[in-house]
This record gives structure tokens, sequence and C-alpha cells, in this order.
């Protein structure tokens, strides 16, 4: 009995070895959001410009909303849109926001904890449609075993009008709900991944999921892409320098 016992802890062991090592070994991760997007453009507007324009809660926090609008920017650079504000066919407002809530998984199994839903972040607020109470970068994942483990709630969102005619022309979203994190680089793959499709992008709310480099974050090119099950887009790599 006792010499089963042994080789029961030993295979235990060397099992739990084995998928850290696998874990550890690991280049790479898939960042999965959900995306919503509505468009009424048939092809890019000539000329492809935008010029941004900011939220008075954008502008009361420029330095640090300034991280945001660079990882969108190059996200639409990457989509065939430069920014120029003299010159500009689209009018851009960006929309960010983060936060924690509740695990599902242990929601289900009845381990129910203090948030009552989606609720702010100590550390992170949101910009755009909204501001919140901070913000701070940093790469975040934790476990506690008095308590459930939430997941961290990342959102951008992007709104295009016509610059004559102020209509708007192209709406989109993506939502990424996780235990990891990676701020702010984890914006810049939501950026993409909102425009994944643009400006013909499938109407409506789906799946888009991404490789991207474990360490860094930042997505990888599409021969490196893992293939994607059915309905799920990757989002576009970025343009090579």
């Amino acid at each position: 009995m006792t010499s089963l016992l042994q080789r029961f802890r030993l295979s235990f062991v060397l099992g739990l070895f084995s998928a850290l090592l696998l874990a550890g070994c690991s280049t790479t991760r898939t960042v999965e959001s959900n995306v919503n997007a509505y468009s009424t453009l048939t092809a890019l507007p000539a000329p492809p410009t935008y010029r941004l324009e900011r939220l008075p809660s954008q502008n009361a926090n420029a330095v640090r909303f300034d991280a945001i609008e660079s990882q969108a920017q190059q996200a639409l650079a990457n989509v065939g849109l430069q920014r120029d504000d003299r010159n500009a066919s689209l009018v851009l407002q960006l929309g960010a926001e983060a936060g924690f809530v509740p695990n599902p998984y242990w929601n289900a199994y009845g381990y129910g904890y203090g948030y009552p839903g989606f609720g702010p972040s100590p550390f992170y607020g949101s910009f755009g449609f909204g501001f919140g109470r901070g913000w701070g970068f940093g790469m975040g994942t934790g476990w506690m075993m008095d308590r459930p483990t939430p997941l961290h709630h990342r959102k951008v969102s992007l709104i295009l009008r016509d610059a004559k005619s102020q209509k708007i022309v192209y709406e989109t979203s993506a939502v990424f709900e996780d235990v990891w994190t990676d701020d702010p680089a984890i914006y810049g793959v939501l950026f993409r991944q909102a425009l994944a499709g643009f400006p013909t992008p499938p109407q409506g709310t789906r799946v888009v999921r991404t490789l991207v480099d474990r360490t860094t974050t930042v997505p990888l090119p599409d021969s490196a892409t893992a293939p994607a099950p059915a309905k799920v887009e990757s989002a576009p790599a970025p343009a090579s320098r």
C-alpha cells in the first residue's frame, strides 16, 4: 500500500512538473475578444484619412490617454487609415475601459463574491464614454485560494463619422475578459481585433482571436497564426516595417 501511494505521488509530481514545463516553454498566447461591428462603408474613403476628436474626459487626462491613442493609431494604420487633422475625410472618437468582472466558472458552482457585475478596477479607469477611478500600467494575473480570481475586463471602441455629413459610417468595439492581462499592450491587440475586416466587417457580434508573443503581447504575423475555428476570425498582424 505504501509503495502504491509513493508511486501515485511520484506520478502526480511528474505530471505537474511536465505541465509547468510545457506552459513555461510556450512562447505564444491567444487573445480572444467579442467584437461588435457595424459599417456602411464599401471601401476605404478617399483620402483614407481621419482626425481625432477627444472627449472632455480624455483631454482632462491627456497624458494617460496618450498611450491608448497611440495604440489605436497603430491599429488604424494597419488597415490603411492615416491621421491627418487638416485633410480628414473621417472623424474618429475612441473609447477604452478597464475593470473587473466575476469569474463565470466559479459563479456556476456557487462561489459568489462581492462583485455585483462590472466594477471599476482600483488601478484602472475608463476613457471615452465615461471616465473611471484611475489609471495604471502593468501585467496582471493571480490566484487566491480563499476566493475566486475575478476576470480582468478590457474594452475598446471606435466610432468613425463622415467629416462632411457627420453621419456615423463605422462603429466597432472589442471586449476582452480573462484572468490575465498586459497593459497597455492589450489595448493595441483589442483595437486591431475591433478593426478586423475593415472597412466591410461581418455585421454584428463575432469572436476574434489573435496569436501574440507571450513576452511582448505583440501580434504575430499571419503566417504564424494558428488556424481559427469556424465563425472565429483572426485579427490582422501589424504591417511589417
